[in-house]
């Protein structure tokens, strides 16, 4: 796994056998995350990754959100609530050099209370498949004021997730056993 574009291309990132193997981390893949980031810059979305603050929800080795900040986000906010992930993150931070662009906070992402600090303008979602996970982390983003007015949401699910309450859809694809869906926050 590698960063695949921006400053930090060609980046090699921690190897999942470096984390928790009880973990079950499932990485995006180079060739999908290419094409989320070929969408999100040229797809006629305002390219919300430059400049952007990114949360990246489900973190696991972070690689959407270092993505992000390889191709000029400002700031990625990464949320996890396991082990393995948090020590893959730590790497990938550190192997990127972007400690201060960045934030982890431990916790679950369906459960992320009360945002205290600037709302962000992408967000990743990429939850354990099929448990309903992404609603209840959309639901609880929106209500906790994680989300700027407009914020694009790019969520990887194993089937092609509806878009929840608050959310218009502007795009959905599949690459290979991953449905990729893009939502903007209506509110």
């Amino acid at each position: 796994m590698r960063i695949i574009g921006g400053r930090s291309r060609g980046l090699k990132l921690a190897d999942l056998g470096e984390g928790d193997a009880a973990a079950h981390l499932r990485p995006t893949s180079d060739r999908v995350r290419e094409a989320i980031f070929n969408l999100l810059i040229n797809g006629g979305y305002g390219n919300p990754v430059a400049g952007g603050r990114v949360l990246d929800l489900f973190a696991g080795t972070g690689a959407l959100g270092l993505e992000a900040l390889s191709r000029g986000a400002a700031f990625a906010t990464f949320v996890d609530d396991g082990t393995g992930a948090r020590g893959l993150l730590k790497r990938n931070i550190t192997l990127m050099r972007a400690e201060s662009e960045c934030q982890f906070i431990r916790r679950d992402a369906t459960q992320l209370g009360t945002n205290i600090g600037p709302q962000f303008d992408l967000v990743f979602l990429d939850p354990p498949y099929a448990k309903a996970l992404g609603e209840a982390a959309l639901r609880s983003a929106l209500v906790g004021g994680w989300l700027a007015p407009d914020a694009i949401v790019v969520w990887e699910e194993g089937a092609a997730p509806a878009p929840p309450a608050g959310f218009t859809q502007l795009d959905q694809r599949k690459y290979g056993d991953t449905w990729v869906t893009i939502l903007q926050n209506a509110g």
